[in-house]
């Protein structure tokens, strides 16, 4: 266990940079990234939120087995997974330009929500989580604009094919929730869990 006046180790198992610019707005800076190596295909019939709150939780417990497996000092595992989704349909992390048309002309002139599960393993090995849930609409994309922003390959890697804090925010007509939620890391409930879970902020 850490001292009582000294914070535990925070290893984030992502190596999202975005993520861990957010946690820098909270004034935290972890110790360790350490991405996890896990199989994130969706299972048939796996919702949305059923889907991200599982890879989170197994993200988190992938880093923290890999620690114990080493002997490595104690530490707080956070671990978070964003799923984007039109209805009950989870869209793809686009990796092609053929994948970010498709999710985008999806999304066009429709609603759609962005769930991002967030599980913390404390030092002790006990898991906390949530899992977050931001609606939102995006206009209706002529050609131009769609040809446009896949030009700017700030799609790559994007779960559904959009970073809101890039150029799609413009498309944005509508946003009900967190908005750092879509970005990839909820602030308030995940400070409130690293609380929870003994790391002082």
């Amino acid at each position: 266990m850490a001292a009582p006046n000294k914070n535990p180790l925070l290893i984030l198992a992502s190596a999202s940079p975005r993520r861990k610019d957010l946690l820098a707005a909270l004034y935290v800076a972890p110790d360790g990234i350490v991405p996890a190596d896990i199989d994130e295909a969706v299972k048939i019939g796996e919702l949305p939120r059923t889907y991200g709150q599982r890879v989170a939780r197994e993200k988190a417990q992938k880093v923290y087995d890999l620690r114990q497996a080493a002997r490595e000092s104690a530490a707080v595992i956070l671990a978070a997974d964003t799923v984007v989704a039109v209805g009950r349909r989870i869209l793809p992390k686009t990796e092609t330009e053929s994948e970010a048309h498709m999710c985008l002309a999806l999304m066009s002139g429709r609603a759609h929500r962005v769930f991002t599960a967030v599980a913390v393993i404390d030092e002790n090995g006990k898991l906390r989580e949530n899992c977050v849930e931001t609606r939102l609409k995006m206009k209706r994309l002529s050609a131009e604009e769609l040809a446009f922003y896949l030009r700017t390959n700030e799609w790559k890697g994007k779960a559904g094919g959009y970073g809101i804090q890039g150029f799609a925010g413009a498309f944005i007509s509508h946003l009900s929730g967190s908005y750092s939620n879509v970005v990839g890391l909820p602030l308030l409930q995940t400070r409130h869990l690293l609380l929870s879970s003994g790391y002082k902020l």
